[in-house]
């Protein structure tokens, strides 16, 4: 057994460096360069701010202790508690003394068993500076501290958010698979260390061994540690770029991550209890091989050994074991005695389970639960199932000839039997199920009977229907007989064409027609009523088919049923584009092209795909293929739509869009509903022209834009040349002139209070100054405000020098906590 090498680091007169300050005070004679580099790199220490000045006992009491640990390896484990000494021989604050352990193999069998983390408060450590440069190595076993499974059992019973144990125990898994961290916040360190003890005793002891941590650390971002603690008087604050490297979870404040998603074997190990998971390691180390790094790998493994234990499973672990047991070789005999607890303990297994423990009792030696377990599965299955018996297990592939034999004549005679279509359907799936071969002129003879039946039946329930479908893609000779039976409907009896969107015809799928294009189209036609997303592509489907280039009137109105027989938008441009140019098409394309370019823009989304259509449809060819009037109504869009991109001045923008047309067309009355306004805020506008023709505004576009003004005009942080252009024309105008209803006059009047009360000097001067060339007295009455407010201003700054004593720097004593500006006040505004 290997011992500990001791060191020694902190602020001291006497140490390895022959001089005063931080250094090694004292070090075990085989200490190398190596080890107290690493010691050094871990033993820095900040305080919380509130503590830097502790100097007395009581104080240095309440400083965080750092427990740090760095598991072993090839470089070896190292462990060494940190703890705040106040001040240096020199009298300067922030000295600290690290004691530090290091052993070349691993902590735990070179301690004598102990888990770093229960070293915490133990009597091994020490804060005195030695006497000499030279300390003994400890011989294990060390002693260890207070924290203990029962100390950690009762730390979670008494901490109101003990419930996050899950979470945290979940999120230190991913750490150690993901090498990220997970940060601890509670009020002392001794909380946090109860916190690292219970993680440390739940996870599995290989994962126990190469855990890191530090139960303090002042600037938690700094470190890459799997376990990090740290107080809230610390310097926890994590920025965006570390939520993908940090997990924080703050006892303290209540605040934890939103999702961790939690393994089952974490639900496991925190159901088991830190009390009792000890043992629970102890009887898992039978059940493993030595491989087991995830949750996934563990899962099962501790499933078992808890289960052996009398620990009730879930059913996930129940699923875990079972999945886990058939390549469980390394459990040799003991194969047998699990199949047996999943199989005692749980007896709603489905039959794959069943089998499962089946194989594993006969592998393990149980010749008798093997026989038991053989017994459930056969017994009666081919007849429960055919007759609809309630939770009937489902059928099992027969490989042995003679049983094979002997349901395929069983299964012969029942189906002969069956006078329900429903006992046909799942005796034919027991067949598909247990792997039968019936011959093949019996089979297709049977499903062509049964497809025959169900097309002429009426009023299917869900159960018969979902039996069905699953026939249809497992059994290639129904889906034959099922096509066969729809032709025949079909030639022998007309007005069928919706055939294809009823039970159970609607289970046949494309390549089951492809020798029969008439039952093509029809099924194509049932496909884009179910799914209208592909209706364009199943249209071009159709005419490939039928060898034509354009569809007529009857294809297009089968085709779009619903809601309405007309295209959207988008529909319109792919088949504009998809359509041959060089060909003549139907007129009742056109038609349709018609109404799609006039109906209605819903939203912002319609208007983009209604300017694309418009845009595609301008193709010389495209365009021959519609109205006159339409052609104007496309014409006309892209040219409003190239006016809100090309104009320079909002009030001519605005002209542009007084055409009699716009109250025609849905496409340009959506331009100006949705565009035209934010068009031309962006715009400077024309003070002169504004004033003027403001009046010619329609009542919703002139009440749109004045509101619009006058919000921004006292919200804006900044007023940029083109917002007080705006301004300057709605405070320009002339309210006998420009004609406006009193409503709109009171929004102007309103602008002009908001503008004097709230505007700056520079501000209001600058609107002085635009303003003159149109209206000189409410100009005058700006100049006035900017003049007032730059007053009061000045005098404001005047009382502010007065109040600085005349000999120094002002008191900021009268600053608060939160970093308001001290000894500032802003003068009050009118």
């Amino acid at each position: 057994m290997r011992s500990f090498q001791q060191l020694y680091y902190t602020s001291c007169e006497h140490g390895l460096s022959g001089s005063s300050g931080f250094q090694f005070n004292a070090v075990s004679e085989r200490v190398s360069a190596e080890t107290r580099h690493r010691v050094e790199s871990l033993a820095g220490y900040e305080p919380p701010r509130s503590l830097v000045e502790s100097d007395t006992p009581e104080l240095l009491a309440r400083c965080p202790v750092n427990l740090c640990h760095t598991p072993g390896g090839q470089g070896g484990a190292t462990t060494l508690c940190v703890r705040y000494a106040g001040r240096d021989s020199a009298r300067r604050f922030g000295n600290y003394f690290a004691h530090a352990l290091y052993t070349e193999g691993e902590f735990e069998s070179d301690s004598g068993g102990l888990l770093a983390i229960e070293l915490w408060d133990s009597p091994v450590w020490t804060a005195r500076v030695a006497d000499t440069t030279e300390l003994p190595e400890l011989s294990a076993p060390l002693p260890r501290g207070p924290l203990s499974a029962r100390s950690a059992r009762a730390f979670l019973r008494a901490h109101p958010h003990a419930e996050q144990l899950p979470a945290l125990l979940a999120a230190v898994f991913a750490a150690l698979a993901e090498d990220g961290s997970v940060v601890v916040i509670d009020d002392t360190t001794d909380r946090i260390a109860h916190w690292f003890a219970t993680v440390c005793y739940l996870l599995p002891p290989p994962l126990a061994r190469i855990l890191s941590f530090a139960t303090y650390l002042f600037r938690p971002t700094r470190s890459r540690l799997h376990l990090i603690g740290t107080v809230p008087g610390a310097h926890p604050e994590f920025g965006p770029d570390d939520e993908e490297s940090y997990t924080v979870f703050d006892f303290s404040a209540g605040r934890f991550p939103e999702v961790v998603p939690t393994h089952h074997l974490v639900r496991l190990l925190t159901r088991i209890g830190v009390g009792s998971v000890r043992s629970v390691w102890s009887w898992t180390a039978e059940y493993t091989h030595g491989q087991e790094r995830t949750p996934g790998d563990w899962h099962a493994p501790v499933a078992a050994a808890a289960a052996a234990g009398g620990t009730q499973l879930t059913g996930a672990d129940v699923r875990a074991v079972i999945d886990w047991l058939s390549g469980a070789g390394q459990l040799g005999p003991r194969r047998a005695a699990v199949a047996a607890d999943i199989h005692h303990k749980h007896r709603d297994l489905d039959d794959d389970q069943l089998a499962v423990l089946s194989a594993a009792a006969k592998a393990g030696g149980d010749t008798a639960l093997h026989h038991e377990l053989e017994g459930k599965l056969h017994q009666s299955r081919i007849r429960a199932y055919a007759t609809g018996v309630a939770n009937a297990p489902g059928p099992v592939p027969i490989t042995h000839p003679a049983e094979r034999e002997r349901a395929t004549a069983l299964w012969q005679r029942l189906f002969g039997e069956a006078v329900h279509s429903r006992q046909r359907v799942r005796l034919l799936l027991w067949a598909v199920g247990a792997r039968l071969a019936p011959p093949p002129e019996l089979l297709a003879a049977r499903c062509l009977d049964l497809a025959r039946a169900l097309l002429g039946s009426s009023g299917a329930g869900p159960e018969l229907r979902e039996e069905v479908a699953r026939l249809v893609h497992t059994l290639p000779a129904f889906r034959a007989g099922l096509a066969m039976a729809v032709q025949e409907v079909l030639e022998e009896r007309g007005g069928q064409e919706q055939l294809f969107a009823q039970f159970p015809a609607t289970l046949l799928r494309e390549r089951d027609l492809d020798e029969r294009p008439r039952l093509l189209e029809h099924y194509w036609r049932a496909q884009a009523e179910r799914e209208p997303t592909r209706t364009v592509d199943l249209l071009f489907r159709i005419l490939a088919v039928r060898g034509q280039t354009s569809p007529d009137a009857e294809l297009l109105r089968g085709l779009w049923r619903q809601p309405s027989p007309a295209w959207t938008y988008e529909e319109a441009t792919e088949i504009a584009r998809r359509l041959p140019s060089d060909r003549p098409v139907d007129k009742a394309v056109g038609e349709w092209f018609d109404r799609a370019v006039k109906q209605e823009v819903g939203d912002e989304e319609d208007l983009r795909a209604c300017l694309v259509l418009c845009d595609t449809l301008t193709a010389p060819a495209r365009y021959a293929w519609l109205r006159p009037v339409t052609r104007e109504c496309v014409r006309t869009t892209l040219q409003l739509d190239a006016a809100l991109r090309e104009a320079t001045e909002a009030t001519a923008l605005a002209r542009t869009f007084r055409i009699p047309q716009i109250g025609a067309w849905a496409a340009p009355r959506a331009l100006k509903r949705y565009r035209l306004l934010p068009a031309m805020l962006r715009l400077p506008a024309d003070p002169a022209r504004l004033r003027a023709e403001i009046g010619q505004f329609d009542f919703s576009l002139a009440d749109g834009y004045l509101r619009a003004v006058h919000r921004a005009a006292v919200t804006s942080d900044r007023i940029d040349e083109v917002l007080l252009s705006h301004v300057v024309g709605v405070l320009a105008v002339n309210g006998t002139r420009a004609g406006l209803p009193q409503a709109h006059l009171e929004i102007v009047q309103t602008l002009h209070l908001r503008i004097a009360h709230h505007w700056g000097p520079a501000d209001l001067d600058r609107l002085s100054r635009a303003l003159r060339p149109y209206d000189t007295r409410r100009a005058d009455e700006y100049e006035q405000y900017a003049e007032h407010r730059l007053g009061r201003v000045k005098k404001w700054s005047r009382k502010l020098t007065q109040r600085r004593p005349p000999d120094g720097p002002r008191d900021d004593s009268r600053s608060d906590s939160r970093g308001e500006s001290r000894g500032e006040s802003r003068p009050e505004e009118g």
